[in-house]
């Protein structure tokens, strides 16, 4: 799996669409501080493939991929494999209520010579590649497939923890072991051994259950399967005999059956001829409906008669005039009477109101002279006023004044002094103006009150006269109407006579009424006689219908009593011929039932030679039920003797299972199997992680072990072998890569499928490595890189390492987000 595109949209600490582009990239660093999210690029790539990423810790803990504030995150992933390209995309959303879940999940097989510009531009229908998955099930297994690698080999054979295989450069044996078991999967074969125990406690139960299953069949001897068949001869002899008297048995019962058949046939006749009775009223009914009959005639003459009178009171009530017309005139004459006492009293009321309006309004005029007379006035006590005022004002100048002096005021010469008032005028004015002011208003009152007087009285007098100008020309209009109407006396009388036919009509209606419901009760009658009538011929034609088949004689139509008396004399005479011939029929019927007595005894003889109680209605199926079951027994307990076989041969089947399960449990002691086992995995990794060493370190360095301590051989030092933990630290990387890349590839080698094995990314901590270590890291990693059979990827914060390599990938965060920026070729 090489690594071409990476896309984020909302994974994490990349909140906003970010793109790494590994193309044409064979040995990157991704760079940047502490805490920036150059790990995460890596768990993008993870997430992308197999849905999850290391450090989440649980499958399930996809809400690790979305950003806190973000609803959706999106990665798509492009990386070729065996010469392929493929384009994986995984969406994660969050809920309304919180939950997130993947909501999409595809992979995808890329045409040949597609341009990876589209995903920018935008991708149509004929851009797509052959869809490999379009669910996260799917897409699981698919990647498997592609990749070769499962998750956990995944994450150990390309993206590399930090730390771990120095650990194990440096674990004693026995921690070495603990981590080979974990790193390589050793451990099924103790859930092998944890199986093996588990099959062989089981196998020891199923024995145990085995055994008490063949205890309860002891009842399937020889000799019990040979009573079963002596039961079962038994039985066939039995059906043998009952099939050769059966037949006996039925033609018996058959004679039989047909003797009482006729016997009870011969009573049943005489038991129906015996009891035809004649009823009671077939001789009344015929003349109660001839006198119902006539009964209806009569009541269609009376009917007939009170209908024609009720004819005649109402054409002399048509031609005796129009009733309401008469009434609307009388109560004409009765409204102009009203209406006249009426116009009376409206017209005196007018009178009244216009007196009273004349007087009202002379009142009126008075009020307003005498309120045009005080505010005159009032005026004038105005003007004295403003004079007193001035006076006083000229009165207050005089103690200054001096003949010979000029005068304040009008500015000539003073020749006499004025005299001085004892009193100032304004006080007096004002006195006079007060009771100026006080007329006035009384008089303005008594004009306002006598105006509302006045209008109160117009409308009064205004509606008195609308109300005499009504009554007038309602007088006017029933004048009108009135003109050459005949008096209400001569109204009277008319309607006094139109009201004596009204009365005489409604009792011709009654009679009329009376007469139709004595003649539908006749009627009903009639009908209930007829019908009566009609059911006695009814049951008499049922009656010798009964009797039809015995040939009963014909009936005369015309008289019910005579048709009975003839039908019931026939009826005895054919009774008594029947009754002399039941004798014989008895006869016949006791003969019969002897002989099923006899055969029933040979039956009987038969059955208990069987040992079977005595047989019921049907001794042929009884006896074949019986040879049913016993013969099912006999199968029963054959079937069981070959169970019984069968379970000793399953007991045996078990038993060696057991022993297997046993043995294998024995020989997968961890002491035993996974101890050859581990070491045969430790000297291919070795042997592996040697021929890698010399090749990183130029020849210098070969890796061997002895006794599960690990040890290097410098050929550069004549051959010297000096232990691991004599290395410094550049050479400690050198053999620790050396080994994670051995064991990467027999990770790889367990795969049921071909690992594609073509990057490799190294999250190491190298922050605590001096400038020489480094020196040598940097090398190492050049002298991976240029083998060329891997992109090689550094995951560091270091600069002094990340200058050395030719593409790197610089991660930056802000408050918002993280971003990724490509440096160098």
């Amino acid at each position: 799996m090489r690594p071409i595109r990476l896309d984020m949209d909302g994974f994490t600490v990349f909140r906003q669409p970010t793109t790494v582009d590994f193309t044409d990239t064979d040995f990157f660093a991704l760079i940047g501080p502490t805490g920036s999210g150059k790990s995460t690029i890596l768990d993008a790539i993870t997430f992308a493939l197999y849905g999850t990423v290391p450090r989440w810790g649980d499958r399930r803990a996809i809400a690790n991929a979305l950003a806190p504030s973000a609803t959706e995150a999106r990665v798509r992933f492009v990386f070729e494999s065996a010469g392929v390209r493929y384009v994986l995309a995984r969406v994660v959303r969050r809920d309304g209520k919180g939950a997130v879940t993947t909501k999409h999940a595809g992979l995808e097989a890329l045409p040949h010579g597609f341009d990876l510009a589209r995903f920018d531009t935008g991708i149509s229908a004929e851009d797509l590649g052959e869809v490999l998955a379009a669910t996260p099930s799917e897409v699981d297994v698919a990647v498997q497939g592609v990749i070769g690698l499962p998750y956990e080999q995944f994450t150990k054979c390309v993206v590399l923890p930090q730390g771990e295989f120095a650990a194990f450069l440096h674990a004693k044996p026995a921690e070495r072991q603990k981590i080979l078991v974990n790193l390589l999967g050793l451990d099924v074969y103790g859930q092998i051994r944890e199986r093996a125990n588990t099959l062989g406690g089981a196998a020891d139960a199923k024995l145990k259950v085995l055994g008490e299953q063949l205890a309860g069949m002891s009842d399937v001897d020889d000799a019990a399967l040979a009573g079963a068949a002596a039961k079962a001869a038994a039985l066939r002899t039995l059906t043998d005999g009952v099939d050769r008297i059966g037949p006996q048995l039925d033609d018996a019962a058959k004679l039989a059956v047909a003797a009482a058949e006729t016997l009870t046939g011969l009573d049943t006749e005489i038991g129906r001829l015996t009891r035809l009775r004649v009823p009671a009223d077939a001789g009344t009914l015929a003349a109660g409906a001839a006198a119902a009959r006539s009964a209806v005639t009569a009541a269609v003459d009376g009917a007939r008669a009170a209908e024609e009178r009720e004819e005649k009171l109402r054409g002399e009530l048509q031609a005796a005039g129009d009733q309401t017309a008469l009434r609307r005139l009388l109560d004409a004459h009765g409204e102009r009477d009203r209406l006249a006492a009426e116009a009376a009293g409206v017209h005196g009321t007018v009178a009244t109101a216009e007196r009273e309006h004349a007087k009202a309004t002379g009142a009126l005029g008075v009020a307003r002279t005498k309120a045009k007379d005080a505010m005159e006035a009032l005026e004038a006590a105005r003007e004295a006023y403003q004079t007193a005022v001035a006076v006083d004002r000229a009165t207050a100048l005089r103690p200054h004044l001096r003949v010979g002096d000029d005068c304040p005021v009008c500015t000539q010469t003073v020749r006499v002094l004025p005299e001085t008032p004892h009193e100032p005028a304004v006080a007096a004015a004002k006195a006079a103006g007060d009771a100026a002011r006080k007329r006035s208003d009384a008089a303005e009152r008594v004009v306002a009150e006598q105006d509302k007087v006045v209008r109160d009285l117009d409308r009064g007098l205004a509606a008195a006269k609308a109300h005499a100008e009504q009554v007038d020309a309602r007088l006017s209009t029933l004048d009108t109407a009135l003109d050459g109407a005949p008096a209400p006396e001569a109204l009277r009388r008319d309607l006094e006579a139109i009201a004596k036919l009204h009365s005489g009509l409604e009792r011709a209606g009654a009679e009329v009424r009376k007469a139709r419901e004595a003649h539908r009760k006749a009627a009903g009658a009639a009908d209930k006689a007829e019908d009566q009538l009609r059911a006695a011929w009814k049951a008499f034609d049922a009656a010798r219908d009964a009797l039809a088949a015995f040939g009963p004689p014909p009936a005369d139509r015309d008289d019910l009593a005579d048709a009975w008396a003839t039908l019931t004399g026939w009826a005895g005479t054919a009774a008594g011929e029947r009754q002399a011939r039941r004798p014989a029929a008895v006869a016949a019927v006791q003969d019969a039932e002897a002989r099923v007595a006899t055969v029933r005894d040979d039956l009987r003889a038969l059955f208990a030679g069987a040992g079977l109680p005595a047989p019921g209605t049907d001794p042929a199926r009884e006896a074949a039920v019986a040879l049913e079951r016993a013969e099912a027994a006999h199968r029963r307990i054959e079937e069981r003797r070959a169970e019984a076989a069968r379970l000793r041969d399953h007991r045996d089947e078990v038993a060696r299972e057991a022993q297997v399960a046993k043995a294998l449990a024995q020989h997968l002691r961890a002491d035993r199997f996974e101890r050859w086992l581990l070491a045969e995995a430790l000297d291919t990794l070795v042997d592996g992680a040697s021929s890698t060493l010399r090749e990183l370190s130029g020849g210098q360095y070969d890796l061997g072990h002895d006794k599960g301590e690990f040890y290097v051989v410098d050929h550069h030092d004549a051959g010297l072998r000096r232990a691991v933990r004599t290395l410094s630290g550049g050479e400690t990387f050198q053999a620790s890569l050396a080994l994670a890349l051995a064991l990467s590839e027999q990770l790889a080698g367990m795969s049921t499928s071909a690992a594609s094995l073509e990057s490799i990314v190294l999250d190491e901590g190298f922050g605590t490595l001096d400038q020489s270590t480094l020196d040598t890291v940097a090398a190492t990693l050049e002298a991976l890189a240029a083998r060329g059979d891997r992109m090689v990827g550094v995951v560091t914060h270091v600069g002094a390492l990340a200058e050395r390599i030719p593409v790197r990938f610089e991660v930056r965060r802000d408050a918002r987000t993280a971003r990724v920026e490509r440096i160098g070729l």
